[in-house]
């Protein structure tokens, strides 16, 4: 992609693949068939996951995105992601939700991470404490760790702070979540005890920005995605701005633990270059360099995901 600085690969660390299993688990909750839902939300809604698979395709290709990570949004829907992975490889990488607390642990929890960690097409964990309502420190959820640090190349992606999801408000459906579970402090222990796993806070810490710099500085394991609008900044003291936070993002992290996302999500939109031309609008007035912001933008993703020699 031509940026400011030159011609490189951009790679989103954050895409969220709203597989039809994802639309089917809404219809069953809601009590509305697939239509209504799309007419509700004014979202399509895609017959397969081959079908979406070749959507977001397309829209990288029309972006001139080199690669990127797609997110089951469901726990137990990694198999979708896993097919759009497999049909294209050079172009995604796989990231699933998981609940490792769920009653049903075979379906939903520790065993399903494990299964799908071990099949090759996923490297991605993405954990959801205040959702699911549970510790990162639980006992329940050290396997998830345990299965990361088995398997190089693995990631474990925590979310913390603000939790919202627009497509459950919409369709008038309850989001118990807890934040008690959302601090990013919380991670400290666990990412020192697992220092070979790479762990990913999302949204700069979607407003625990101070805790998460905190856990940068002390756990070289942590990164930060810079995925979504970033409104968050309006709960911090003083008027805090984008290249704010990222010149206090690149001053205690340093340029080779910040990772370029858009948190793309639904179609008709698709891929949300907006995001991308703010964030780049923002290194660019501070004036960071053409490396850095190569590193940023794409490098880190790729060196971060790379399989290791004789690796799937």
């Amino acid at each position: 992609m031509l940026t400011p600085w030159g011609d490189f690969a951009v790679c989103d660390a954050h895409v969220h693949f709203f597989s039809p299993a994802f639309f089917a688990r809404l219809a069953a909750e809601s009590g509305q068939t697939l239509a209504e839902i799309g007419r509700t939300l004014d979202w399509r809604i895609p017959p397969s996951c081959e079908d979406l698979a070749a959507a977001w395709k397309r829209e990288l290709d029309e972006s001139s995105v080199a690669r990127a990570a797609l997110i089951a949004s469901v726990p137990g829907d990694e198999d979708s992601v896993a097919a759009a992975v497999e049909l294209h490889p050079e172009r995604f990488w796989g990231f699933f939700m998981a609940n490792p607390v769920a009653p049903d642990g075979a379906t939903n929890g520790v065993e399903r991470v494990q299964k799908a960690l071990a099949g090759g097409r996923m490297q991605g964990v993405c954990l959801f404490p205040a959702m699911h309502r549970y510790s990162v420190a639980d006992p329940r959820v050290r396997p998830v760790f345990e299965a990361a640090a088995a398997h190089p190349g693995a990631i474990v992606f925590v979310h913390c702070g603000v939790l919202t999801v627009g497509v459950r408000r919409k369709l008038g459906l309850a989001s118990r979540f807890d934040m008690r579970y959302s601090n990013p402090l919380d991670l400290h222990a666990v990412a020192l005890e697992f220092p070979s796993v790479n762990f990913v806070i999302p949204h700069f810490g979607a407003g625990y920005f101070r805790e998460t710099l905190m856990l940068c500085d002390l756990c070289p394991n942590v990164y930060m995605d810079t995925s979504s609008s970033n409104s968050w900044v309006r709960y911090l003291p003083g008027r805090l701005d984008l290249k704010d936070v990222f010149q206090q993002a690149l001053e205690v992290a340093g340029p080779h633990r910040l990772l370029f996302g858009s948190d793309s999500s639904f179609f008709p939109r698709g891929w949300h270059a907006q995001i991308l031309q703010a964030q780049m609008q923002a290194l660019y007035a501070i004036e960071i360099s053409a490396e850095h912001a190569s590193l940023i933008l794409g490098g880190n993703l790729q060196r971060l995901l790379a399989r290791p020699e004789g690796g799937l």
